[in-house]
Order: C-alpha cells, then structure tokens, then sequence
C-alpha cells in the first residue's frame, strides 16, 4: 500500500516545482493547474492525495475512473479524462467527467453535448493535438483543429477551452520544448482563423518527466502521475 505521508510530500515537491518553474518565465504559479494522474492507482492513493489539497485528477480510462469516482464521491474532485476516448463511450464519459482532453473530431464533440445536455451536466473539453503523426498515439491533425472548435460553437452543454499535446517521448525534457511552443503556434492560428479566445485559453501539456518544461512554455495544465504516485 501506498504511504499517504509519501505522496503528499511529493505532492509539494511537484507544486514547489511548478511554482519555480512559473517564476522563471515570470507567470503566476496559481493560473496553472495540476492534474494529479491516478491512473493504475486506487481510491487509497487519491484520498492521500486528496488530504494533500489536490483537486484535479486524471484518469486514462472510462471504467476505472467509473470505480475511483464511486469510492471517492465524498470527495471534492474535479476528473479528467486524458486517454483516448472512443466516440461509443461518450455517454458514459459525460457521465463521469468534468474535463475531457483527448477530443479529436467534431463528432465526439457533438455526442459529448448529447450526452452532457441530457443528464444535465457541463464539461469542459480540449482538442488533442496530433503534430506528430505519430501512428501509436491519437489527436487531430491541425488542419482538422478547426472543424471541432466550430463544432462546439453551437454545443449548449460542453464547451471548448483549449488544447492538449503528447509530444514524442524525448530522452531528455528539454527536447519535448519545441513541441510545447508548437502547441502555442497552433494556438495562435486558430485564433487568427476565426476561433474565439475564450475557447483556446487552455494549453494541456506536460508530464512527469517534462512538466517543468511545459510551464516555462505556457502550460496552463500539467499531467503528473509517477512524480506523485510512483512508478507503475
């Protein structure tokens, strides 16, 4: 079992880290949000982190978050989905999800507002980025960013507020910068293409081994699982 006192430590160190990251690119460490990646792990190691003042936890799957959400609901936990989410578990992930940061199609966007309207809820979702073409990881292409930011434009329950990026694993965290500052341009072309500022004012990036990196490039949200829970 986990140590609670362990996780909570490195809960701090990661906030420690974040904030002088922030301070070193001369931003307000409390506009970015820490996405504590409980994936793997159990309601234990999300309550521990939980007693540590963490918020926001990530999940990869729509099943186990399903289980964590029903033993933690006396929790105050906003969840996100960051794995790949497949268009016929939209009902299910509306149901269970605050935040979604694996859209990829104008589709998906669609279904989730379906989903999201009919039971009453609101979700925040963001497109994830395929600048890559990585053929073992998901995401839209950039010239299909576009078509789903204006899908959402008409959505009543789900709206868009940013993007997310999985860079090419890198040997070294600094080579995951450029593809950070990518994500910015690509921010910055859809905001020229007609695309409202308010729907682009996330930037999801950066994990445990770079996150650091991607707050000194403009993250708003950081998805840090080993850095706080251990090695899988």
């Amino acid at each position: 079992m986990l140590d609670p006192a362990v996780i909570r430590a490195r809960l701090a160190d990661v906030r420690d880290r974040i904030a002088r990251a922030a301070a070193r690119a001369g931003r307000d460490p409390s506009h970015i949000t820490l996405v504590a990646v409980s994936k793997t792990f159990g309601a234990d190691a999300v309550r521990a982190a939980a007693a540590g003042g963490q918020i926001d936890f990530g999940e990869n799957k729509v099943q186990e978050a399903q289980l964590k959400r029903a033993e933690t609901r006396d929790l105050k936990i906003v969840w996100h989905l960051i794995g790949h989410l497949q268009s016929n578990k939209a009902k299910k992930a509306a149901a269970e999800f605050d935040v979604i940061h694996s859209i990829d199609s104008a589709d998906l966007v669609t279904k989730l507002d379906a989903a999201a309207a009919a039971m009453g809820r609101r979700i925040t979702l963001l497109a994830q980025a395929d600048l890559a073409g990585e053929a073992t990881k998901h995401g839209a292409r950039e010239d299909e960013l576009l078509s789903i930011f204006q899908a959402a434009a008409g959505c009543t329950a789900v709206r868009m507020s940013g993007l997310m990026i999985i860079p090419p694993a890198v040997a070294n965290a600094e080579d995951a910068r450029p593809w950070f500052r990518r994500l910015q341009d690509v921010r910055d072309r859809l905001i020229a293409q007609g695309v409202d500022r308010g729907q682009l004012t996330e930037l999801s990036m950066g994990m445990s081994h770079d996150y650091e990196i991607a707050v000194e490039e403009g993250a708003t949200m950081v998805r840090v699982g080993t850095a706080i829970f251990g090695a899988r």
